[in-house]
């Protein structure tokens, strides 16, 4: 068999078993890129050059800054004091969101739910209303704001590393308006529609007690570390090492200043790390490289151009509409791996700039998850501890609201992006 059809049926089943078995993904990757490797699709040497080094630094690093960030209470201290200053419950559920969206901005989409929906669920129990609602509020809003800047989410890493686009760029690109707007563009027309969802809700709070910081340490590292990703933008202009290279030093200065002054435990801290996304993540990056290496990826950008012809319209709007109905169902990390390099080979084939098919990329693979309740991980987990409390979500209450809350923030992004990069 020619590894042409090995890495088709490796690539295909892998997928297909992402979607069937979300909670196996890890290890069926794993298998998959090691199929690849044992094969002969991919050499060992390939397969260790087709993972982004620099986007995994970046992944690795900020997690365990906003895991540091997370434990210091900091997120949580700020929350509750503007929730005890606004008396009316509808409003305080909006700026839970917003500030979900804040923080996904910067911090990884799952460890921001878990940084607000604390706050969320005692909110639900001292107004004696359903936390459903919120707590999937709160999942996709952090879905949105995650494609916002470049550290914000793995799939906007993803972007970054097929576009040689560094932290700036996600603000400003070659001049023009970039991703940050179209997604805060997104925010503004799904806010309205979750503000329909909540307008009901006259209670005046009651007040929460307001949590201790524990640390301002983390906080301070945070911030320098968005102010020195933003510095190396300048310096690392392909976006090549220095962004990981960074993350990864901020990781470690966490790492000892909790060892030392917190009396961590080192392998316990190590052990706690998201490992099962980080080796998720390498081993998509090398399926991936199998399947370009043996030529599938100029195979579907070639029938991909034929279908679209010249029409930059039609593509643009054909590879959003399918990023966010695939989705949907599927984790958008391996999807948005396996386009990115399509939509770059489609773009040079109907001679056009690869930027408007990639921005319509992430903003269709990021929002598209917010769909399902399996259709992104800060889903799943929002759904798990709506479980804990005695709450089973069903498909058809989560897309009662992420539907119209993703079509809204689509809509918006994809005009936006038309308007300023076609």
């Amino acid at each position: 068999m020619s590894h042409l059809n090995i890495a088709a049926i490796i690539f295909i089943a892998a997928y297909a078993l992402f979607a069937v078995l979300p909670e196996k993904r890890t290890l069926v990757a794993v298998v998959a890129a090691s199929l690849t490797v044992f094969l002969g699709v991919i050499s060992p040497k390939e397969a260790f050059w087709a993972v982004n080094w620099n986007v995994m630094g970046i992944f690795v690093g900020t997690l365990v800054v906003a895991e540091m960030f997370m434990e210091s209470r900091v997120p949580a201290y700020l929350a509750e004091i503007i929730v005890n200053k606004i008396s009316n419950a509808a409003w305080v559920l909006l700026f839970i969101c917003a500030l979900t969206g804040v923080i996904s901005a910067f911090v990884e989409n799952v460890a921001t739910v878990l940084i607000v929906a604390p706050i969320a669920l005692s909110l639900s129990k001292r107004l004696k209303m359903n936390p459903v609602k919120i707590m999937i509020a709160i999942a996709i809003s952090s879905n949105l704001q995650g494609a916002a800047t470049l550290i914000g989410d793995p799939p906007s890493m993803l972007l970054a590393g097929a576009a040689k686009m560094n932290f700036i760029d996600f603000f400003f690109f070659k001049g023009k308006p970039s991703i940050f707007f179209a997604v805060e563009l997104g925010a503004i027309a799904s806010c309205m529609v979750l503000y329909l969802i909540f307008r009901k809700q006259k209670e005046k709070p009651a007040k929460i007690t307001v949590e201790k910081i524990k640390t301002w340490f983390p906080t301070g590292v945070l911030i320098g570390l968005i102010l020195i990703l933003a510095g190396t933008s300048f310096l690392d202009t392909d976006f090549s090492y220095m962004a990981g290279a960074v993350s990864m030093l901020a990781a470690a200065v966490c790492f000892a200043w909790a060892v030392f002054e917190k009396k961590m435990p080192l392998v316990k801290g190590i052990k706690a790390l998201d490992w099962d996304t980080t080796f998720f993540l390498g081993a998509v990056f090398i399926i991936v490289g199998a399947v370009t290496r043996a030529g599938w990826i100029n195979i579907m950008a070639e029938n991909l151009a034929r279908v679209i012809g010249g029409n930059l319209f039609m593509g643009y709007t054909l590879l959003v509409i399918v990023a966010v109905l695939v989705s949907a169902v599927v984790d958008n990390v391996p999807f948005l791996a396996a386009m990115l390099p399509v939509a770059i080979s489609v773009s040079e084939k109907i001679g056009a700039p690869p930027y408007l098919l990639l921005f319509g990329l992430l903003i269709g693979a990021s929002l598209g998850g917010n769909i399902t309740p399996i259709g992104a991980s800060a889903n799943i987990v929002a759904c798990g501890l709506l479980k804990k409390e005695g709450y089973n979500v069903t498909f058809p209450e989560f897309m009662k609201i992420g539907v119209p809350f993703t079509l809204a923030a689509v809509s918006a992004g994809y005009i936006f992006l038309w308007m300023v990069w076609r």
